[in-house]
């Protein structure tokens, strides 16, 4: 499938299709997913998104004050100031797709999370992700411009050198209902892939959040950044599932207070903003309640929401325990902590522009700066349409730092041409009729490794970490990747045996990161070292497949 002028969205969550619906307006687009469409992070995405000014009482500045509390001393003011100042116009255009927020008459209903100062959070109850999924697919629908493939999973990026560097092509996909690979080229490549949450055996990620685009990119030579930081939501409902059932922030902003399992509350204790410390501070809490006390779980009390309130506001946490026979207001609800962001990703400049040319990238595979070592609630999906904007900008010409630069030469196929640097890591033998060598071990078996790479990364890099953690976390790893390769003598043939191999390249950025970061900050906390050590971290932690740590 060779269109050497189109432009290529890997990921159909809200990065992707905003991206897409901008750049359609001027160029062919491709959208792939490697499930169907609505399958993506966004469509999980229970809180809301934050924008500053539509409150009587709100302003830009104090939501970027807010940001740089979070972010714990490493948060990008230039990027965070691009972010709120930009963020308001950027929801309006949500509006205009059609995305249905609530409101209270004429007026948006603005919610209130952890670590923001002013109701701030544009809310569709708590489904605020699946509600925008849903408008921008039908939008992208309606556009003639935009093809949309299903089942197709990126395998590794295209890259070719020009004029001396290396560019990015498109991408080596594998269409798994054909079981076939496919060339994808494009003159322009955008990763919108999401997080990586299946690193860990609890998580508020769908099964797809296995750290594709992150493996990818640094695989082809991108520069990553911040990997250690791993946002974990303090409430995801107990006992977790794949993947863990996540209820809203917006429950405490509306008076939900969290509890020990005696009813006493315990928030107080470890910070002055209570039920409301952001979620760094709340999930260490949470760890240490149920280790002290040895309990499985803490509660949240949603006592001080009326049950029609409860129902009406909240109709997924109300439905999830339904489901599980939960009386919320008798008993109260079970919750536990859950890996659901990581604030590290692909490194870009404030145009979405990666270090290898030809790639943008944004939303959670991305590193823009503007959650440093701890993301402020709901400006996540703020910052994915902030920088799906402006790459689209500076893609059409619209605007940026500089012209346009485009590619005219027919794009190299790494498969076959000896000069090409990538696909890097992973190599696809193919059958004589196209279609993929299928001798992988049995799916139960790629299973049980995933399993244990997520146990290993739960039990040794999670909330609370070590030195002697972390180095056990690298030899476990290690002794992983050693056992998946013997398995397939180094290429994976299938879905599950791709993404345990991005599984694993991520798992071992998060823990070369974790490890050369020997203080606390934010979400990264080492027991050995306590404290923020401001003269020698206050800075990122970037890794390229050369960096040795």
């Amino acid at each position: 499938m060779t269109d050497p002028s189109r432009v290529l969205v890997v990921g159909s969550g809200i990065a992707g299709l905003t991206f897409a619906l901008k750049v359609a307006r001027h160029l062919p687009v491709l959208v792939i997913t490697k499930k169907r469409r609505a399958d993506s992070n966004t469509n999980f995405a229970r809180g809301g998104i934050a924008a500053a000014g539509l409150g009587p009482d709100d302003d830009p500045e104090l939501h970027l004050r807010d940001t740089l509390d979070a972010g714990a001393g490493l948060t990008d003011q230039e990027v965070a100031e691009v972010v709120v100042r930009e963020g308001v116009e950027r929801v309006r255009e949500l509006v205009d797709w059609g995305v249905r927020f609530r409101r209270e008459g004429a007026r948006f209903s603005l919610g209130m999370e952890g670590g923001h100062s002013r109701r701030r959070i544009l809310h569709a109850g708590d489904r605020t992700g699946k509600e925008i999924e849903r408008a921008l697919l039908e939008a992208v629908a309606r556009d003639e411009n935009i093809q949309v493939l299903e089942h197709f999973l990126a395998v590794d990026l295209l890259v070719t050198r020009v004029g001396g560097q290396d560019v990015c092509r498109g991408v080596l996909a594998l269409d798994h209902r054909k079981g076939e690979l496919r060339s994808l080229t494009a003159s322009t490549t955008f990763l919108a892939t999401g997080g990586s949450g299946q690193l860990f055996l609890h998580t508020t990620n769908p099964r797809i959040a296995t750290g594709d685009g992150v493996a990818m990119a640094y695989r082809a030579g991108a520069p990553v950044a911040n990997m250690e930081f791993i946002q974990f939501h303090p409430t995801a409902l107990y006992p977790t599932e794949n993947p863990a059932f996540l209820l809203s922030e917006a429950l405490r902003g509306e008076g939900a207070v969290l509890r020990r399992r005696d009813g006493t509350p315990f928030m107080e204790e470890y910070d002055p903003r209570g039920s409301l410390a952001p979620r760094d501070v709340v999930a260490r809490a949470i760890h240490a309640e149920m280790k002290d006390r040895g309990e499985s779980h803490v509660v949240l009390d949603v006592s001080a929401l009326p049950p029609e309130d409860f129902e009406a506001r909240f109709p997924g946490a109300a439905e999830g325990c339904r489901s599980r026979d939960i009386d919320p207001h008798a008993d109260g609800i079970p919750v536990v902590p859950a890996a659901h962001y990581i604030c590290g990703g692909v490194r870009t400049d404030l145009w979405g522009r990666t270090e290898l040319a030809g790639l943008f990238a944004a939303g959670e595979v991305a590193h823009t700066g503007i959650h440093g070592a701890n993301r402020l609630a709901s400006n996540s999906l703020l910052e994915a349409v902030v920088f799906s904007h402006r790459a689209a900008e500076f893609l059409t010409g619209a605007s940026g730092p500089e012209p346009i630069h485009t590619h005219t030469e027919a794009p190299r196929n790494p498969e076959r041409d000896p000069e090409a640097t990538g696909p890097a890591g992973i190599s696809w033998p193919e059958e004589p009729n196209g279609g993929v060598a299928a001798d992988e071990p049995p799916l139960e078996h790629l299973e049980a490794l995933r399993i244990r790479l997520q146990r290993l990364m739960w039990e040794k890099v999670g909330i609370v970490r070590s030195d002697r953690e972390l180095k056990e976390a690298t030899e476990g790893v290690a002794a992983l990747r050693q056992e998946v390769e013997e398995l397939w003598k180094g290429s994976p043939r299938s879905v599950e045996g791709v993404e345990l191999e991005n599984l694993l390249t991520t798992a071992e950025l998060v823990v070369r990161s974790a490890r050369s970061r020997k203080e606390s900050r934010g979400l990264h906390y080492n027991r050995d070292h306590p404290q923020a050590d401001d003269h020698r971290f206050s800075r990122d932690t970037v890794l390229r497949r050369s960096t040795t740590i």
